[in-house]
């Protein structure tokens, strides 16, 4: 496997230049390499929510709220099975296996996405998305780049002083793209009674119901704007909906 001279510059500039980013260089220069519309990183921290550090701007970004918000899609099977997740032309996706983000894929006119989990061992760290508005699959080259690209993310998570550990035990929730979600989901668990993974599905099912994303409503009920006290139900011991 050998890397490309665009990839090699990409490479070059992973190591960020100072301040609190985990990955530095141009997300966008790194798609252009790649030959993709998009690309994205998210991070897993210890017992949190997927956490994207490193984006193209726009589309990309949204996807990966989409899949947040909808809890399906490429990158979180990738996390579940620690393996890629390449879909060369999404519009020939068995309907049921991502039966609400389909939709919305075709919406926003992304017809193929590349998923490369970030492994250390057993382990997965998060992934590195790929997203293009054309089908078709990766080349040769952009396949061994991708792969090259994620081991050196591994490294650079790893190596960084605010990695895994420093993204779950930060004092400045400001280096957290979704900080407020964090916030949001405990106060959600108070207010109604439930465990943290089961607020979580409160706030997602009121984002999907009210056509939000995630990130909005969760400002909303850390602005007290919205509560979640006599919801009318409880989980019952299988985490699933029970009447109160």
């Amino acid at each position: 496997m050998s890397t490309s001279a665009g990839m090699a510059a990409v490479l070059d500039g992973l190591r960020p230049r100072g301040g609190a980013a985990l990955i530095g260089g141009d997300p966008v220069f790194c798609a252009e390499v790649l030959g993709v519309g998009g690309v994205a990183v998210s991070l897993l921290p210890d017992g949190e929510p997927s956490e994207p550090v490193w984006a193209t701007p726009g589309l990309s970004l949204r996807l990966e709220d989409l899949q947040f918000t909808l809890g399906q899609g490429p990158s979180l099977d990738t996390l579940a099975s620690g393996s890629h997740v390449l879909e060369p032309d999404v519009g020939r996706v068995d309907a049921d296996r991502w039966p609400q983000l389909l939709p919305e894929l075709r919406r926003f006119r992304i017809r193929a996405v590349f998923c490369f989990p970030l492994l250390v061992g057993g382990v997965c760290l998060g992934v590195l998305t790929l997203h293009r508005r054309s089908p078709g699959p990766l080349s040769d080259t952009a396949m061994d780049d991708a792969l090259i690209l994620a081991g050196a993310l591994v490294s650079m998570v790893l190596d960084n002083a605010l990695g895994q550990e420093g993204m779950a035990t930060s004092e400045d929730p400001s280096v957290l793209y979704r900080a407020s979600v964090h916030q949001a989901t405990g106060m959600i668990s108070v207010q109604a009674g439930v465990s943290l993974p089961q607020a979580m599905l409160l706030l997602r099912a009121h984002a999907y119901r009210h056509g939000k994303p995630v990130l909005d409503v969760a400002g909303d009920v850390v602005a007290r704007r919205i509560h979640f006290r006599d919801i009318g139900w409880k989980p019952d011991r299988s985490g699933g909906k029970g009447t109160s």
